[in-house]
């Protein structure tokens, strides 16, 4: 087992049957990873693409958890796809699971257009002006848009996704207004929306969005999910639908 580690590396177990190689210093998949695999659908045999995918976590609990044909994972960082493709090869994924290095705004050039069914990203959140920028870069490139903005995100996303294709987002809710005119703008239309409270009685911290390639305005907003009941206790309604307990 520890022979696909590097130094500094660790193996975790995703309790799904599979496993998923991460570096702290570099960064850890969270919440907003397993909340964006949960809310995505999946239809059989259907091609996947997920953006900015760090060390390949949505990729691996997508094909865990649905009967897709094809999953692809692009990130612009080698030492993250490096660990996404030892995880994918660790779980005999390679058939499934296919890693690309290269950059979001070039993707449409890389895959080629109208060529997935279902695009999927948990990109940076930060803008220039908002939260602290991390001074090690790989953490700082996958919370702030250094590389890729979302307008980035979303212009490639509408370019490669089918005919009726659909997009599955998380993000912050700060952003919702920029980020509903944006994919409308771009002929993606929202059809489903979920806040995300890390309490009952605090302010969403994540937002969950799902459009619609060439869909007509109809948005259903779901009801909120709470994560936790108290710190370190998750809500039953969490762990029922998420298959977390």
């Amino acid at each position: 087992m520890r022979d696909v580690l590097l130094e500094g590396e660790r193996l975790d177990d995703l309790q799904n049957g599979y496993w998923l190689i991460q570096d702290p210093k570099k960064f850890c998949f969270g919440m907003d990873a397993v909340l964006l695999s949960g809310f995505t659908r999946i239809k059989p045999g259907e091609r996947v693409l997920d953006l900015c995918c760090g060390t390949g976590i949505v990729p691996i609990l997508l094909r865990a958890k649905t009967q897709g044909r094809d999953f692809t994972g692009l990130e612009i960082q080698e030492s993250c796809a490096d660990m996404a493709r030892r995880s994918v090869c660790y779980n005999h994924l390679e058939e499934e699971i296919h890693i690309v290095t290269g950059d979001v705004r070039e993707a449409s050039a890389i895959f080629g257009k109208a060529s997935f069914d279902v695009v999927t990203c948990n990109p940076p959140y930060m803008i220039g002006q908002h939260g602290l920028v991390n001074p090690q870069m790989p953490k700082a490139i996958a919370r702030h848009e250094i590389l890729c903005t979302l307008d980035d995100v979303v212009t490639q996303t509408a370019a490669m996704l089918k005919s009726k294709g659909r997009f599955y987002l998380v993000h912050r809710p700060f952003r919702l207004t920029e980020i509903l005119e944006l994919l409308h703008r771009k002929k993606l239309e929202p059809k489903r929306m979920r806040l995300v409270y890390p309490y009952i009685d605090k302010e969403p911290n994540m937002v969950l969005i799902e459009a619609l390639s060439g869909g007509k305005s109809r948005l259903t907003v779901e009801k909120p999910l709470i994560v936790y009941e108290k710190p370190g206790v998750y809500t039953r309604e969490l762990l029922e639908e998420y298959g977390m307990n």
